[in-house]
């Protein structure tokens, strides 16, 4: 349409300027029948101007979320494909009823178990994960090498770009989140300082046994600790949080627990009473919820010092290293 409009206002451009005592106009005749007129002597010039093509906004991609507390299961049912993943030893956790949205997918959190515990022992956790949206797989084991985390992550790439897979274009891969409980806390922490798709770990009853993993990270991807406050753990959480860390990290602890046999919340605490914590750094992290950074960074934040809903006790948690963070 404007290749020939400008066309016949060269031409009649172009009449106006070979009759010197005679005004013309010059007409512009549109492809819906209307006109209009210029006067030539106000044209300076006619040009052939191509059409730019509009560039598209690339669209918005949205984390599929059910329910919104973390200290209930959400809203969505749990299926599970048993020995499947890329040794065929792993359990993936996922809603039966997947996003249909394109422009809406699933968070994907890569679960380790602890030594000596297998996938399917810790029914707490990935209900309320899955309950919540999130696609979770749990790894057969976890040597603390970060090794199988990072197979798996590739495995789970693979199957969203397979046009056969149910979790084709349905996965969020370049922001997955790391978890587990003992050994599976060092796993998912290693995946975190190797892996650029990992954007956070939260360790449940874990922590370096050198105390200093955690120290080594240094792009400022956030990291959470959960613990007991009997448990085994408790020395290594506490020194791998406190050992030269300088990216945004949390130390979230349950305290007032039932005496067990360990003096209160002890080694198996995270996963089996504190699942609600791992739920909500995850909700914030890789569900894009800010809200929640409250939960965990202010000292009257619902991990820092609120009760443990369904359960006799508090948090009482540490936070550091947020004053100039930004969420990516």
């Amino acid at each position: 349409m404007k290749k020939i409009f400008i066309l016949m206002a060269a031409g009649l451009f172009s009449m106006g300027v070979s009759a010197q005592t005679t005004t013309y106009k010059m007409r512009v005749l549109k492809t819906d029948g209307t006109e209009e007129f210029y006067k030539t002597s106000e044209v300076k010039q006619v040009d052939f101007v191509e059409e730019e093509e509009q560039q598209q906004e690339e669209p918005t991609i949205k984390v599929f979320l059910s329910g919104d507390n973390p200290n209930y299961n959400g809203q969505c049912q749990v299926q599970t494909d048993r020995y499947t993943g890329p040794d065929g030893q792993c359990f993936l956790n996922y809603p039966s009823q997947l996003s249909n949205d394109p422009n809406v997918k699933h968070g994907v959190i890569i679960w380790g178990p602890g030594g000596g515990e297998k996938p399917g022992n810790y029914p707490n956790m990935i209900n309320r994960l899955v309950s919540h949206g999130f696609v979770v797989l749990e790894l057969k084991e976890s040597p603390g090498s970060g090794d199988p985390a990072i197979a798996a992550i590739n495995w789970l790439e693979k199957e969203n770009s397979n046009p056969n897979s149910k979790f084709y274009n349905k996965l969020i891969m370049d922001r997955v989140g790391c978890a587990g409980h003992s050994m599976g806390g060092l796993e998912s922490e290693q995946a975190w300082l190797r892996d650029s798709r990992v954007y956070t770990a939260c360790l449940n009853n874990s922590g370096d046994l050198n105390h200093s993993a955690m120290g080594k990270m240094k792009d400022g991807k956030p990291i959470a600790i959960v613990y007991g406050e009997a448990g085994m753990e408790r020395p290594n959480a506490e020194a791998d949080y406190n050992n030269g860390v300088s990216c945004p990290a949390c130390l979230v602890m349950l305290t007032g627990g039932p005496d067990q046999g360990e003096g209160g919340y002890g080694h198996g605490s995270g996963p089996w009473t504190g699942h609600a914590a791992t739920c909500a750094w995850m909700r914030w992290h890789i569900g894009h919820e800010s809200f929640r950074k409250d939960d965990f960074t202010t000292p009257n934040g619902e991990f820092m010092s609120g009760n443990i809903v369904g359960a006799q006790g508090r948090w009482s948690g540490k936070y550091k290293n947020w004053e100039n963070w930004t969420e990516e």
